[in-house]
């Protein structure tokens, strides 16, 4: 499988790309890719109950950036075309990094080249993305960035 680089702005998730901002999807870029499509998985390991998926979209043409900002709907065409899963907020689309009050958290941006369109619907959950690359995917790579929630008055814990 060939190495993809990807890369971020940033090594900690700014908050508009969070539930304490605008909760936007982060500019990606994609370097190394020479198949006509690529899929997308963003998640947490370190959430309390285990690897929470933030993000699954699949279907995105093969270009050197994957721009911020894509929009929550199943499908997509503008400002490239795309399908997008199930996260785990139950709802489709990106939904940015949320974790309780504490520690900081590592979201890993992980990207595959795939040579053939992938055959799933909109909102597919993350085992079926995952079986379909295993047999599809012809290149990775992954980056990763931190986010930690300051403890506000409303989250303290009541004495």
């Amino acid at each position: 499988m060939k190495d993809l680089t990807i890369v971020v702005d940033f090594d900690q998730f700014p908050p508009r790309h969070t539930c304490d901002g605008d909760d936007i999807s982060p500019r990606i870029s994609v370097s190394g890719s020479d198949a006509p499509y690529l899929a997308v998985i963003i998640d947490d390991p370190d959430a309390s109950r285990g690897t929470f998926t933030h993000w699954l979209a699949w279907n995105i043409p093969s270009t050197g950036e994957i721009p911020e900002g894509i929009p929550p709907e199943p499908r997509i065409s503008h400002p490239l075309s795309a399908v997008q899963g199930m996260n785990d907020f139950q709802r489709t689309g990106y939904g940015g990094p949320c974790p309780s009050p504490g520690r900081p958290h590592r979201y890993f941006i992980k990207v595959w080249s795939v040579g053939v369109r992938l055959d799933l619907p909109p909102g597919a959950e993350r085992g079926e993305l995952e079986d379909a690359l295993a047999a599809s995917a012809t290149g990775y790579g992954e980056a990763m960035a931190t986010y930690m929630r300051k403890e506000t008055l409303e989250t303290r814990p009541r004495a």
